[in-house]
C-alpha cells in the first residue's frame, strides 16, 4: 500500500507490492504475452498504439458488452494466482486477463474501467511508469500519481477503482502489462450464462 508521511494511504483502494514476479519471470512473461501476437487496441472505431490480447472474457467497446475470450493459458495461471493472493481474492474470481504492450508513443486516456467489472490488478513489465489519478470537484480535478515499478503489481479496489479516472502517460520506451480483473455485480448480471 502506497502511504503518505503520516502513514494514511495515498488513495484508500490503492495497494501496492513489489516484485510479484522476478527477473527471469518477467522476462518469461514479456515473451509469451509477445507471442499472443496483440493486436491494436480499437475503441468506437478509434485505434490505439496500444496492443492487446485478452484470455477469459473481452470488452468488445465496438458493441459495448463483455465476449468470450480464449482461456487463459496454462503460463498466466500461477501469476492469476499470485495476484490473486496479493489482492485477497480466490483466483477464480479473476476472469480475465488483458496483455498489453506499449510500444513508444503508446499509452492510456483518462478513463475507468467499465462498470462490469469490480477488482482491478495489474502487473508492469518492463519499463517503468506512472499512473496518475484525478477525482472531479466542484472546481477542477484533484489530482494523485503513483508508480509503475517494474515486476510490481498494483491493486485498485473500493474509492480509487469508483471514484477515481486513471491515465498512463505515453511511453518512451517498450512497457508491457498484465491486468487481472473480477466481476462486479452488474458484470455477474450482464454475462451470458
Amino acid at each position: 500500500m502506497m502511504l503518505d508521511l503520516f502513514g494514511t494511504p495515498v488513495l484508500p483502494g490503492l495497494h501496492t507490492m513489489p516484485d510479484i514476479v522476478d527477473r527471469d519471470e518477467e522476462r518469461m512473461l514479456i515473451e509469451r504475452i509477445d507471442a499472443t501476437d496483440p493486436t491494436p487496441f480499437k475503441f468506437q472505431g478509434w485505434t490505439g498504439k496500444r496492443l492487446t490480447t485478452s484470455f477469459g472474457w473481452a470488452y468488445d467497446f465496438e458493441a459495448g458488452r463483455p465476449v468470450a475470450a480464449e482461456p487463459m493459458p496454462d503460463w498466466l495461471l500461477p501469476i492469476r494466482d499470485r495476484a490473486a493472493r496479493f489482492a485477497r481474492l480466490d483466483p477464480l474470481l479473476l476472469i480475465q486477463a488483458l496483455l498489453i504492450r506499449y510500444d513508444p508513443g503508446a499509452g492510456i486516456g483518462w478513463h475507468r474501467d467499465r462498470p462490469v467489472y469490480e477488482d482491478v490488478i495489474g502487473i508492469s513489465l518492463g519499463e517503468p511508469a506512472t499512473m496518475r489519478f484525478r477525482r472531479r470537484r466542484e472546481v477542477g480535478f484533484e489530482r494523485a500519481s503513483a508508480p509503475l515499478v517494474p515486476r510490481a503489481a498494483y491493486h485498485l479496489s473500493g474509492p480509487v477503482r469508483h471514484d477515481w479516472e486513471h491515465s498512463i502517460v505515453e511511453m518512451d520506451r517498450p512497457r508491457w502489462s498484465i491486468t487481472f480483473r473480477s466481476l462486479s455485480a452488474i458484470g455477474r448480471k450482464t454475462l451470458p450464462r
